[in-house]
């Protein structure tokens, strides 16, 4: 006699499948998210109105006393400074790469007004060999500070690179420091003083183990064009017409490199461009001093050429400067174009491609 056993590992259907999803979806209603997390998390999923929900559901609210330990921090994933393998594009050297408009407070010795604290921008970089995926870039702002509170200089300025220099295992490094620097300026005539607000960079760059100290300064000044001036004269001396000569806002970057030796303040390096074109725009003025401006203005004619050869004459006198860079644009009145010119001493800052944005940086709105 032959006796027919069911057959056990018979798989189920839809209808047993419909019967035991109606069962965890009622269990799961009920149950906490500890035991569907216990059993498996995917259930969350069955139920109406979670099909799409990514569980374990999150915390919302912060987690005020949660404290993070040694071992806790060693979990956290790291892939800025991760391993080669990650590295997207071409495995190639990084000049510079780091942080820009990084602002805080500094204090700076200055010539005539004391120590001054100042609103200061600070861009910080260093360079990262090609196998490198990237660097924290955290630890330059960590670095900076450091050394925030002590009075500024170029020393301090390098005490903050050594250390970024040693965190990140970097072989070139770069600090630059941008400010207004805030200077009582007199008027021509009546005696009346206001505050001429000058940008100001300070640099220090070290590339192949040599550091290299950079001051930077955008001196505003007026431009009377000698041609214009000329032809205003012939109009009233021949035919006795009034007519003016064409001046207008002007701007000279100047760039150079501080050699060891005595101080080169911000002040000095003011004075100098000064000292090359007097015409610098004025802050408080009446009428005499008005007058005077004009007076100056006719007195010191110059063409951009000019300018750029001006300031070159000054800074070739002073031993504290070396290499050196002037790049001036004359934001013409007469044409709808500006007048330019770039002059460099030394190799440091020769360049044969020109920054697309380089001169329109130089505007100087007041």
């Amino acid at each position: 006699m032959n006796i027919h056993t069911p057959d056990i590992a018979q798989l189920p259907d839809r209808e047993d499948a419909e019967e035991a999803l109606n069962v965890l979806r009622q269990w799961a209603k009920s149950a906490t998210p500890e035991e569907v997390a216990d059993l498996d998390p995917s259930v969350t999923r069955l139920i109406p109105g979670f099909e799409v929900s990514n569980y374990p559901a999150l915390a919302r609210a912060y987690p005020e006393d949660f404290k993070v330990d040694d071992t806790y921090k060693a979990s956290m994933p790291d892939l800025q400074n991760g391993p080669s393998s990650l590295i997207r594009g071409a495995k190639q050297d990084l000049q510079h790469v780091g942080i820009s408009n990084f602002r805080l407070p500094i204090s700076y010795h200055t010539r005539d007004n004391g120590d001054l604290t100042l609103e200061t921008s600070v861009t910080g970089t260093v360079s990262l060999e090609a196998g490198k995926k990237g660097i924290n870039m955290s630890r330059i702002m960590r670095s900076f500070y450091k050394h925030a509170e002590k009075t500024f200089s170029f020393e301090v300025i390098e005490a903050a690179l050594d250390d970024y220099i040693t965190d990140l295992d970097s072989f070139d490094a770069r600090i630059q420091m941008r400010l207004s620097y805030p200077a009582k300026v007199k008027s021509l005539r009546s005696g009346l003083e206001g505050y001429q607000y000058y940008d100001i960079a300070l640099e220090l760059v070290e590339k192949d183990g040599v550091r290299r100290k950079f001051m930077h300064l955008d001196y505003v000044y007026s431009s009377t064009c000698p041609c214009s001036l000329e032809l205003s004269e012939h109009a009233r001396q021949s035919r006795g017409q009034l007519a003016t000569p064409h001046s207008q806002r002007s701007v000279a970057r100047i760039s150079v490199e501080v050699l060891c030796g005595d101080c080169l303040w911000f002040e000095d390096l003011i004075d100098m461009a000064r000292d090359a074109v007097p015409t610098e725009t004025q802050v408080m003025v009446k009428r005499e001093d008005e007058q005077a401006f004009a007076e100056l203005n006719a007195a010191n004619p110059i063409f951009v050429e000019d300018a750029a050869r001006l300031f070159c004459e000054q800074l070739l006198r002073d031993e504290r400067i070396g290499d050196f860079r002037v790049v001036a644009s004359h934001q013409e009145s007469l044409h709808s174009h500006d007048a330019v010119s770039i002059l460099t001493h030394g190799d440091l800052f020769t360049a044969d491609s020109l920054d697309p944005k380089l001169f329109s940086t130089l505007f100087h709105v007041g």
